[in-house]
């Protein structure tokens, strides 16, 4: 997607097929689940032009690597604001298990709740994972609440998402840090990104082409 490019209600003329163009929607929802690549222009739902990406790269999916490592770190940003339409803000964070690999804030508490699921699981499937779970993020404000364990006026508004996250830092289950912009991979999920940092993304996601050469299972 065009980072410049800001779809409005009114663009465009309607659809003839409605019946359609919700079947391919379903579809492409569905196939986010092994493709997030594409789960913010789903979002925004662009559908043809979603489809000719997709054309292009038919064999492309998640890489599921064998690895003894399942330490377990995240990556969560917000777009505040950032509808043209109704102005809401649009979160999002990824979660990544056996690789280092305002809204702000929120969304730091909901890929938290993210992490300790993940953790839960690993735990069931009997896997050992003691070390405190690292949570990156690219907004300073956002870290300092999570440092601070006084909660003043002007963040009493989240002050459950800011009492829940210093509750699983102080146990720590969790461990926040900074991360630059342009390291930021959630980024590909809450808004349009330039072609040369979308590509450099995408593999970082694990999302590659099974026609690379390799025995690793795409999925």
């Amino acid at each position: 997607m065009d980072p410049n490019m800001k779809l409005m209600v009114k663009h465009g003329k309607p659809y003839s097929d409605l019946e359609r163009y919700r079947r391919l929607v379903g579809k492409l929802i569905y196939l986010t689940i092994t493709r997030p690549d594409i789960s913010f222009a789903v979002g925004v739902v662009i559908v043809l032009r979603i489809l000719r990406y997709i054309k292009k790269t038919p064999r492309q999916g998640l890489l599921y690597e064998d690895k003894e490592n399942t330490h377990t770190s995240g990556y969560c940003d917000a777009n505040w604001a950032g509808s043209p339409i109704d102005r809401r803000s649009t979160t999002s964070f990824c979660i990544f298990i056996g690789e280092i690999a305002e809204a702000e804030y929120q969304a730091i508490a909901s890929a938290t709740c993210e992490l300790i699921w993940v953790k839960q699981l690993i735990q069931e499937l009997k896997f050992a994972d003691v070390q405190p779970m690292k949570l990156y993020c690219d907004n300073q404000a956002a870290l300092h609440i999570t440092s601070n364990l006084l909660c003043h006026e002007r963040t009493k508004h989240i002050e459950i998402d800011c009492h829940f996250v210093q509750e699983k830092l102080l146990a720590k289950e969790i461990s926040t840090e900074f991360v630059n912009l342009s390291n930021q991979l959630a980024d590909i999920f809450t808004k349009s990104l330039r072609d040369h940092r979308y590509k450099l993304y995408v593999p970082s996601l694990f999302i590659c082409s099974s026609l690379r050469g390799s025995t690793w299972f795409l999925t």
